[in-house]
C-alpha cells in the first residue's frame, strides 16, 4: 500500500507551505487584493501577520531570494525602492493566481514545489483487497470506445484522532476499528451525459468476501453466513468494502474516496453554505441524548462545516428515523452542493482557490488511481461535464431482515441498470449491441458447458434442462458441447459466461446461433470456458424468446433528481421545537 498516512510533519517538511510561496491570509482581503498601506513594507507586513511561518521564511536563504527579488535574485538591491512594494505585492497577487489555475498542469520553480506539497497530502491505500474470484470484470467500452467510470464514496465513522472523537462522540470507541457508515456508488455513464449514484445502508446484510491486509497481509477470512456491510471497512482498508460492492452488484469499481468526520467539517468549510430544507423545526437529540444534534429552523438554511457533519448524519428526527431517511438527507446535501460549486464556480480568488485545494487533498483517502493532483483534476473535469439535470440519486431497494436490511429483487435490477450503462433518469439512447472484435472459431471448435439455472424460489429445477439444450447446440454444429448434470443454479435470465476476451468472440456466436441477446454475455471470473446457463426464463422449449426488457428505475430506489431544488426532509414530529 502506498503511503498510508503520510499526513503529519514528516511528509509536510519535504516541501515548503502555502505561506512560504507567499499566500499568507492576513495580507489579502476576500477579494484577494491586499489590505496594507501603500508605503508598507515587505518587513512591516510581515511583523504584523506574526505567524511563525512568516518568520521561519525570514531564516530561509532560498526564500529570501524568491520572495524578496524574484527567481533571479536582487533582494532588497532591486531599483525602484520601498515605493515600488505594492506593486510587486500585486504582481505576486498575479503570479499566484496564475500558480494556482494551472497547479493541476505542474509548473517549475515554488508552483512545482506547492504541487508537490499537495500531492504529499493525499493518502492513498490499495483498490481491491479481496480474491480475484470475487471481483467483476471491467465493462467493454460501447461502439465509440468509451467506457463508464464508477467511483465508490466511504464516509468513515473512525475516532483516530481528537478531532474526530470530538466530533463523533461516543468515547468508547476512540482508536476501535472503523466503520463505513456512508457507501454510495457513484456512475459515470461512458458517453459522459450522465450520473447515477446509488447508496446502500449502513446496516445492509451481505457477505464480506475474503480480504488481506495489505499493511501486515493479515487475511480476514470471507464471512459466514451474512453481516453489516459497513464492517468491511474494518478489514483490511477500503479495498475490502470495495470488494464487498463487487461481490455484490458485480459491477466494477475503478476507484474509492474515502473521508472521516474531520474531512467532511474540513471540506463543508471550504467549499462554502450549502442550502438544506426540512419541513419543521429540528434538534436531533433525545431525552436519552441519541441523535446528531442537528438544531434548524423550519424552511431552507444555508449549512457548512459542523452543522454540515450532523445533517450528514442525522437519523433521529428525520422521517421514521432510519438509515434510509439519512440516505435520503445525503442525497439532498450532495445535489445541493453539485448546484451550489456549478453555480459559483471561480478561480478568481488564489486564497479560496488554495485553500480549497488543501483542504480537499488533506481530506481524503483515494486509491492509487486517483493518487495526485492531476488525476483528482482529470476527473472532477469529468464529473463537471453532467448537468444536475441529468444527477440520479438513489438509494438501494431493500427489506427489513429484524432490525437490519437486504437487498431485493429491485436491487438486483438496479444493479444491472448500473452495470450496463443505463441512465436511471430514462433518458436512454438506444444503442446497438457492441460485437466483439475477437473473431469466433468455427462451430465445431467451440467447446460449450451447459448448467441448469432454471431453479427459482419458488420452483425446483427442471430435470434435464441441461441435457436437452446441450443436444440443441449438438444439433446446430456445437460438437463440442457438454452438460453439467452436477449443477443446478438460480438464474433469472439466460446467460452466456465467459471467462476472458479470447473467448468473447465464441460466447456471442453461440449466442447468436440460439437467438440470445448479446447483452445476455458477460466476462466472468467464475468460469473456466464458454458456459451457458439455462435461466428460469427458458424452462422448456428449443426457442429461446427474450422477454422484453423493463430499464425502468425501480420505484423503490426513492430516486431523486439533481436538480430538484425544492426536495425537503420531512421531521418527526418528536424532533421539533417551538
Amino acid at each position: 500500500m502506498a503511503q498510508s498516512g503520510v499526513r503529519g510533519e514528516g511528509a509536510r517538511s519535504r516541501v515548503r507551505h502555502a505561506g512560504e510561496l507567499g499566500w499568507d491570509d492576513s495580507l489579502y482581503d476576500e477579494n484577494g487584493d491586499p489590505v496594507q498601506p501603500v508605503g508598507e513594507t515587505g518587513e512591516q507586513a510581515r511583523g504584523a501577520s506574526g505567524s511563525a511561518e512568516s518568520r521561519e521564511d525570514d531564516d530561509d536563504p532560498a526564500l529570501e531570494t524568491q520572495g524578496r527579488g524574484g527567481r533571479h535574485g536582487g533582494g532588497e538591491q532591486r531599483p525602484g525602492g520601498e515605493g515600488r512594494r505594492p506593486r510587486r505585492r500585486r504582481r505576486a497577487l498575479r503570479w499566484s493566481a496564475t500558480v494556482l489555475s494551472v497547479l493541476i498542469l505542474g509548473t517549475a520553480g515554488a508552483g512545482y514545489l506547492y504541487y508537490q506539497h499537495l500531492n504529499d497530502n493525499i493518502q492513498k491505500d490499495d483498490l481491491n483487497i479481496g480474491d480475484a474470484k470475487d471481483r467483476a470484470a471491467a465493462p467493454k467500452p460501447n461502439a465509440a470506445g468509451q467506457t463508464p467510470l464508477n467511483i465508490l464514496l466511504i464516509g468513515s465513522d473512525a475516532r483516530d484522532t481528537k478531532e474526530n472523537q470530538r466530533l463523533g462522540g461516543a468515547k468508547e470507541t476512540f482508536g476501535g476499528v472503523p466503520l463505513a457508515d456512508v457507501q454510495m456508488l457513484l456512475h459515470l455513464s461512458a458517453d459522459r451525459t450522465n450520473m447515477s449514484v446509488v447508496s446502500m445502508p449502513r446496516d445492509t446484510l451481505v457477505q464480506i468476501p475474503k480480504c488481506t491486509d495489505p499493511d501486515d497481509q493479515h487475511v480476514y477470512q470471507a464471512t459466514v453466513g451474512r453481516t453489516m456491510t459497513n464492517q468491511s471497512l474494518g478489514r483490511g482498508g477500503p479495498g475490502c468494502t470495495v470488494a464487498t460492492w463487487e461481490k455484490l452488484t458485480k459491477i466494477h469499481i475503478d476507484h474509492f474516496m474515502k473521508i472521516d468526520f474531520a474531512g467532511v467539517v474540513a471540506m463543508a468549510d471550504a467549499i462554502g453554505g450549502v442550502p438544506v430544507c426540512v419541513d419543521a423545526n429540528i434538534h436531533s437529540k433525545d431525552s436519552q441524548g441519541h441523535g446528531s444534534g442537528l438544531k434548524l429552523d423550519k424552511g431552507t438554511t444555508s449549512i457548512k462545516g459542523k452543522q454540515a457533519l450532523q445533517w450528514l448524519r442525522t437519523r433521529y428526527g428525520f422521517e421514521d428515523g432510519s438509515d434510509l431517511a439519512r440516505a435520503r438527507a445525503q442525497h439532498q446535501y450532495m445535489n445541493s452542493m453539485v448546484r451550489e460549486l456549478r453555480e459559483n464556480a471561480t478561480i478568481s480568488n488564489p486564497n479560496k482557490l488554495r485553500k480549497l485545494a488543501e483542504t480537499a487533498t488533506k481530506a481524503l483517502t483515494v486509491d492509487d488511481g486517483l493518487g495526485s493532483v492531476k488525476k483528482l483534476y482529470d476527473l472532477g473535469n469529468e464529473l463537471k461535464k453532467v448537468s444536475p439535470e441529468r444527477i440520479t440519486m438513489t438509494t438501494m431497494p431493500n427489506r427489513y431482515v429484524g432490525a437490519r436490511v437486504e437487498p431485493t429483487d429491485d436491487a438486483t435490477k438496479l444493479f444491472r441498470l448500473v452495470r450496463e450503462d443505463i441512465a436511471l433518469d430514462g433518458k436512454n439512447k438506444k444503442s446497438a449491441d457492441r460485437t466483439s472484435s475477437d473473431p469466433a472459431s468455427e462451430d465445431d471448435r467451440i467447446g460449450v458447458t451447459v448448467q441448469n439455472g432454471t431453479r427459482t424460489s419458488a420452483l425446483a429445477p427442471v430435470p434435464g434442462r441441461a441435457s436437452a439444450v446441450s443436444q440443441l447446440l449438438v444439433g446446430k454444429g456445437f460438437l463440442r458441447t457438454t452438460a453439467d448434470t452436477t449443477t443446478a443454479s438460480a438464474e433469472d435470465e439466460t446467460v452466456i459466461r465467459y471467462p476472458s476476451a479470447d473467448l468473447e468472440g465464441d460466447a456471442q456466436r453461440v449466442a447468436k446461433a440460439l437467438k440470445i441477446p448479446l447483452s445476455a454475455v458477460e466476462e466472468s471470473s467464475e468460469v473456466s470456458g464458454v458456459t451457458l446457463v439455462v435461466g428460469a426464463d427458458w424452462r422448456e422449449g428449443t426457442a429461446y424468446k427474450a422477454k422484453a426488457r423493463d430499464d425502468k428505475t425501480p420505484k423503490t430506489a426513492d430516486a431523486l433528481n439533481g436538480a430538484d431544488a425544492g426536495a425537503c426532509m420531512h421531521v418527526n414530529p418528536n424532533f421539533t421545537w417551538s
